[in-house]
């Protein structure tokens, strides 16, 4: 497919305008004077939209709100109708749910599917950038032994989770898939996915949800005071993800997928930046817990804790090659210790408290 040239001057679409990602991504667009087509579920919820319009006050560009629905076939129409540039962020994020199939895949599958089935009803559409996820990429951080690789690339798909192990990263690498199964069966509109790691940093809504607020709450409220398990993540600041976003919808080279990691990190090492900048009042975790103790008493104190999970997770470092994201889209990451501390000051500025 030819170089993709947006007309900078059509509305861009960001679907899941209030989410954590979107939220940077649609004041990096209203920086920059473009109209932002919003797709929320309710646009008169005042009180859900209060800080997307506190950022819309301030800066050149212009928000308009649509009503929309994941699971609702057609309801993107209104809101994508004259864009060219569709920024698809929508998706559950939440580690911990009841009921898998329901609560993450069905929403993050049926979502993709709704949006590109309206991008190929819609002639305007030129590119759609999908928010996906490096857990698209690998599933456990010991996929990297079985794939006898040093990093993982874009080149990597995640073969290990299933529905009832990993099962957020198996929402995601189903709803891409499906993705570039869309963009592959037409020639009119390409397809760029933006595949980022544990994503760090102050939101637009202190108050959002994502897996991080879960994870740094978890930190920070004494449920990893006897100490955390050995897990290697990878970690980016959320205005790097942002401006990833922004680079693969208007670079008209921009093509494939991109690995967006800033750096290698652990639950070790968060535990050492938290307590290295706001001391010992908090409930932060001092040490690892042995992998035998996880996989003896895991599963009783958290039943996502599965041995499989300890097992293939527990001792295995994470590493991600993110030279792509770095020569194709110019991106200069931000210090993850930076990210970290910011986001947790973010937390206690909002209302948290020590455990």
């Amino acid at each position: 497919m030819t170089a993709t040239h947006i007309d900078k001057t059509m509305p861009v679409l960001v679907t899941g305008a209030t989410g954590y990602i979107a939220g940077h991504v649609v004041r990096r667009l209203l920086a920059d004077g473009f109209t932002v087509h919003a797709a929320v579920r309710d646009p008169h919820n005042a009180e859900k939209l209060k800080f997307l319009n506190a950022v819309a006050s301030e800066l050149p560009g212009s928000i308009e709100y649509f009503a929309s629905d994941l699971l609702q076939q057609g309801s993107y129409e209104n809101a994508m109708h004259g864009c060219e540039l569709v920024f698809h962020t929508a998706s559950p994020c939440h580690l911990h749910v009841e009921d898998p199939q329901r609560d993450l895949v069905d929403p993050a599958l049926q979502g993709t599917r709704n949006v590109l089935q309206q991008a190929n009803q819609c002639e305007s559409v030129r590119r759609v950038v999908v928010t996906s996820s490096c857990g698209a990429i690998y599933g456990d951080t010991a996929d990297l032994q079985d794939l006898d690789a040093e990093k993982f690339t874009e080149e990597h798909w995640n073969f290990s989770s299933t529905l009832n192990h990993q099962s957020y990263s198996y929402s995601k690498v189903v709803a891409e898939r499906e993705a570039w199964k869309f963009a592959n069966a037409q020639d009119r509109w390409d397809l760029v996915t933006v595949n980022p790691s544990a994503v760090f940093g102050p939101g637009l809504n202190p108050a959002a949800t994502s897996a991080s607020y879960e994870l740094i709450h978890k930190f920070a409220n004494g449920t990893m005071k006897s100490g955390v398990p050995d897990f290697g993540i990878g970690a980016v600041d959320v205005l790097d993800v942002a401006e990833a976003h922004m680079q693969a919808g208007f670079l008209p080279e921009a093509t494939g997928r991109y690995l967006i990691s800033g750096h290698d990190t652990s639950f070790v090492e968060i535990g050492q930046v938290l307590r290295k900048h706001f001391g010992d009042d908090w409930p932060f975790p001092r040490k690892k817990v042995a992998r035998w103790i996880l996989w003896l008493v895991g599963p009783l104190v958290d039943k996502t804790m599965t041995r499989k999970l300890v097992a293939r997770n527990v001792g295995f470092a994470f590493r991600a090659d993110n030279s792509k994201s770095i020569r194709e889209l110019g991106l200069k990451y931000r210090p993850f210790e930076e990210s970290l501390r910011e986001f947790f000051q973010q937390l206690i500025d909002a209302g948290m408290t020590p455990d």
